[in-house]
């Protein structure tokens, strides 16, 4: 069995280890029976476990999502799929090994299933990019959720990346519209949609292949648009501010429920995923099938129709008016060159999108009239959070 990586804060529960240890060996070594010793340090380890992990710091849930031995994609994608068939390459000469994808089945329902991919040691780590994957993967990825779109295949996607790989080769071969078309691409994908961050999601890198119609987030993970370290070399020019930054940045999964980010938070294993993989992929078949099923049952259009306004600026394809009075989105009913009008039909269609959030679950998401200002306030030209391509 291999050797359990232990992390700074778990540090109080080494003595025990050792001593479980060396009570088992005892037992094998004589015939002197242990066991009632053994099961009271056995209480004693996962009580003193569950209460360092029920209080965790962001800046400590950061460590426990990059644990070396936490469960990956191909982890999961043992656990779940009854076959498996890995497909490779973007069609353009690459096939990047940080983000893996292929179809498989779980429980006989066929399904496109794709992620970010670590090594387990530094030699598979620098095969698989850490994590982090180039134009090539995101470009790879696409071509895959194109295919499940034409097949009618549900997609699921598992995030775990620091971020996409910066590199200036990276960039030369266009990190940045690789991404962006992703995101764009799969607002119009008429399949559904789930996606589990299993690790780390940082920024541009998760997005790629984060855009989905159910996000679920695992208790230890974490969610984030740069990572501690980043943001506090940015913020106050000193790396050793993370813990700070950590906190500031509501990257935790209670922080991102509240917010409305995430759909649901996936509890885990006393010790993290990494302590207990099989029962930690028991929680996310289980959590994945429930909103799978959910969305199967939703129609096509209901699927996509909130997004194609968004991403297309289709006339009169999302029109408010049945909840919002005399709002119409439709350019050939207002001077849809007005910057006034324009901003007024955002803010109304981003208030019907949390609207209808939180008809789902009143309680997660708030709903937020960006419409009426305050009477004292004169009129603001507003700017629409959900629609970033305008």
């Amino acid at each position: 069995m291999a050797k359990r990586y232990l992390l700074d804060f778990e540090k109080p529960l080494v003595e025990l280890e050792k001593q479980i240890e060396q009570i088992k060996e005892l037992a094998r070594d004589s015939e002197v029976d242990v066991s009632q010793q053994l099961l009271q340090l056995e209480t004693l380890a996962a009580r003193r476990r569950e209460e360092i992990f029920k209080s965790l710091t962001p800046a400590q849930k950061i460590q426990v999502a990059r644990h070396p031995q936490r469960p990956s994609t191909l982890d999961f994608v043992q656990m779940f799929c009854d076959d498996w068939i890995e497909l490779h390459g973007d069609r353009n000469g690459g096939d990047d090994m940080a983000l893996i994808g292929g179809i498989g089945s779980i429980n006989n329902r066929p399904v496109l299933m794709l992620g970010h991919q670590k090594g387990r040691d530094t030699k598979e780590n620098v095969v698989r990019n850490f994590g982090m994957a180039k134009p090539g993967g995101y470009r790879k990825a696409l071509r895959l959720m194109q295919h499940a779109n034409r097949f009618s295949l549900p997609i699921l996607t598992f995030i775990d990346t620091p971020g996409a790989y910066a590199g200036l080769k990276a960039e030369e071969q266009g990190q940045g519209e690789a991404i962006a078309r992703n995101l764009r691409e799969m607002f119009g994908l008429k399949v559904p949609i789930v996606a589990t961050v299993i690790g780390e999601g940082g920024s541009g890198g998760a997005l790629g292949i984060g855009v989905a119609d159910r996000l679920l987030l695992c208790e230890h993970s974490v969610y984030t648009v740069a990572s501690p370290e980043a943001c506090a070399s940015i913020l106050w020019r000193d790396a050793a501010k993370a813990p700070e930054a950590a906190s500031a940045l509501k990257i935790t999964g209670k922080d991102l429920l509240k917010l409305g980010i995430i759909d649901e938070v996936l509890p885990e294993p006393s010790g993290g995923n990494n302590w207990a993989p099989l029962d930690a992929g028991n929680t996310l078949k289980e959590a994945i099938e429930k909103h799978l099923n959910a969305l199967l049952q939703m129609p096509e259009d209901e699927l996509i129709d909130v997004y194609t306004f968004i991403v297309e600026g289709t006339p009169g394809q999302y029109n408010t008016a049945d909840s919002a009075g005399d709002i119409n989105l439709d350019p050939n009913q207002a001077d849809a060159s007005d910057p006034v009008v324009i901003a007024d039909a955002e803010a109304d269609l981003e208030s019907e999108i949390l609207t209808r959030l939180s008809e789902n679950d009143s309680e997660r998401v708030p709903v937020v009239n960006l419409k009426s200002p305050p009477q004292e306030t004169a009129p603001q030209i507003l700017v629409s959070k959900v629609s970033p391509w305008h």
